[in-house]
Parts: structure tokens; C-alpha cells; sequence
């Protein structure tokens, strides 16, 4: 290859670089957007409820969609909601990121309706399939499907929530650390949590959404203690349950904030420190398996293939 085809091949795939660095500007941001549009949809709602206390709420109220309307009717009908704990529901469907108002009539609709769904279309299925199977063994199919179909939508949830918990217990201790320096620079706790959401929007969207949602909750409800341990609901980490709790000991005895935030910046640090150590520690024990199952066996092949090899031949 020439000189001037070399040239050509790096003009082109600067200009095709520069090209996709422009249209990167103007493309959407995907999941960051719909997290932003969230916490913004999150601070109308909270808008809503204060102006429901005057009476101005029926022109703000969103339209509801028409199969969500025929949900919570037969919700409300046959109250299935009295069987459930609203406020221990709410806090695990929170901690599972599902935060709008129908998110706990589409999971109660879930939990009655989809085992009925699934066992009867389990009964059909393999009677249609298998014609000769009996009745009990029928059944049986149809009550495993049900079953399956009962602890779905638990299951789903609870996923989801660890899942959350673990990503926002790695950012947990960057945006305590950032809200300390917020804080400690002069900002009130308000604008500190606002810029800790601007701040980490990028790097961990997720925490920045539950902060983004504590500041919202802080400047629309009434009392900032409910504020704090909807916090804490959500997240659902001990760390911030002990951030919750600082916070409402703050403003109940006028303590320093700083103080407080950045003694539970340190104790944060010190237990990602030791579970890190954990997990290196754990590290021999659980290598020991894989060892004996895939490098011994292969190991015992290059050491003793060649001799056996050369037994074999003589």
C-alpha cells in the first residue's frame, strides 16, 4: 500500500468520525431523556397533590387511558386492593422503579389475573397437544402454570429492585461525597441535591434520578421528614436510611449538616472498602471448582500427554 492510498483511508475515516460526532449532537439521548422527562413528570405530580389541598386539581388531573380505566373498575369492583398492603406495595414497586399511579393496579391486576390466563391457556394447550393425557395430569400442568403465573410478577419486581439497589449502592458513595462538598461550599441542601442530579446524570443516571426526586419532594411537600424516608423507601439502602435519618436529626436539632454528611460520607467509603475485601477474600475459595473441573485436566494432558505418547509409539 502507497503513500497516497494511506492518505486517502485517514482523510476518510476522519471525515466519517467527525461526520458521526456531529450527528451524535442531534440525536436523542435515549434512556438519560426518559429519565429527565421522569423526574419531571415525578415534580408535576407532586405539584398536583399540594394543589388538590385548594381544590384547583380536576384542570391539571392527566387523561387516563381506557384500558387502564377498565383495570382499576374491576380493581375497585371486586376489592382486590384490601388484600393487599398499599403502603408495603407501593415501597416495593418503588424500589423497583415502577413509581406511576397505576403501577400498583396493573401489578394487583397481575398478580389475580395472570395465573387464571396462564392455566387455563395450559389446560387447552396440552389437551390440544397431547389429546390422550388424563385429567390429573391436566390439572397438575394447569396448577404449576398457575403458580408460575402467581409469582411472576413478584419475581419481576423483586428483580428489578435488586438490581437497582446494587447499581445505586456503587453510586451511593460518589454523590454523598459530592453533596458534602455542595453543602460545606455554602449551597442550602436544596440546590445541593439539584446539583448533584446535574452532576451525575451522566456518569450514574439512576442515582441522580431518586436525588432529582428527593429535591423535588423537598420544594413540593410539606414535610421534608416524608421526603426523607420516601428517600429511603425507594432506594431501599441502609446507607440511605442513615442518610434519611441524619437529615430529619438535623432539622429537628438544629446539628450541622456538613457534619453529619461527612461522617456518613467516611462510614460509606469504609464498608464498599470492606466489601470489596469480601469479595478478594471470597476470590480462592470460589476458584477452586473451576480449577479442579477445567485447568487441572488440562494441565495433566500437557504434562503427561508426551510421555504417554511416547509409551504408546514403543
Amino acid at each position: 500500500m502507497d503513500a497516497a492510498t494511506i492518505i486517502m483511508v485517514l482523510a476518510f475515516a476522519g471525515t466519517l468520525f467527525s461526520v458521526l460526532a456531529a450527528m451524535s449532537y442531534f440525536m436523542p439521548k435515549g434512556r438519560m431523556s426518559d429519565r429527565l422527562k421522569g423526574v419531571a413528570s415525578h415534580r408535576q405530580d407532586l405539584a398536583a397533590r399540594q394543589l388538590s389541598s385548594l381544590q384547583q386539581q380536576r384542570s391539571m388531573r392527566p387523561k387516563t387511558r381506557p384500558g387502564l380505566d377498565f383495570l382499576n373498575a374491576v380493581v375497585e369492583r371486586l376489592k382486590l386492593k384490601e388484600k393487599f398492603d398499599p403502603k408495603a406495595l407501593r415501597a416495593q414497586l418503588a424500589r423497583g422503579g415502577f413509581r406511576s399511579s397505576s403501577a400498583t393496579t396493573i401489578y394487583i391486576a397481575a398478580t389475580v389475573g395472570l395465573p387464571i390466563v396462564l392455566a387455563v391457556f395450559a389446560y387447552f394447550y396440552i389437551k390440544l397437544v397431547s389429546p390422550s393425557l388424563d385429567t390429573f395430569r391436566l390439572l397438575v400442568a394447569a396448577a404449576v402454570a398457575g403458580a408460575i403465573g402467581y409469582y411472576a410478577p413478584k419475581l419481576y419486581v423483586d428483580n428489578n429492585a435488586a438490581k437497582r439497589q446494587k447499581i445505586l449502592g456503587r453510586a451511593f458513595p460518589d454523590a454523598l461525597d459530592l453533596l458534602v462538598i455542595c453543602v460545606e461550599a455554602g449551597l442550602s441542601l436544596e440546590a445541593a441535591l439539584n446539583r448533584v442530579t446535574e452532576e451525575m446524570a451522566i456518569s450514574a443516571p439512576l442515582i441522580a434520578e431518586e436525588v432529582g426526586l428527593l429535591g423535588a419532594e423537598l420544594a413540593f411537600l410539606g414535610d421534608r421528614r416524608q421526603a426523607y424516608e420516601n428517600f429511603a423507601e425507594r432506594t431501599g439502602l441502609e446507607a440511605a436510611k442513615s442518610l434519611s435519618t441524619t437529615l430529619i436529626q438535623a432539622e429537628r436539632y438544629g446539628t450541622s449538616v456538613a457534619v453529619g454528611l461527612r461522617v456518613l460520607s467516611q462510614e460509606s467509603r469504609e464498608s464498599r472498602l470492606a466489601a470489596a475485601e469480601k469479595k478478594a477474600a471470597a476470590l480462592p475459595a470460589k476458584l477452586t471448582v473451576p480449577m479442579i473441573l477445567f485447568f487441572l485436566p488440562v494441565l495433566f494432558v500437557v504434562i503427561a500427554g508426551p510421555a504417554g505418547i511416547n509409551i504408546s509409539n514403543n
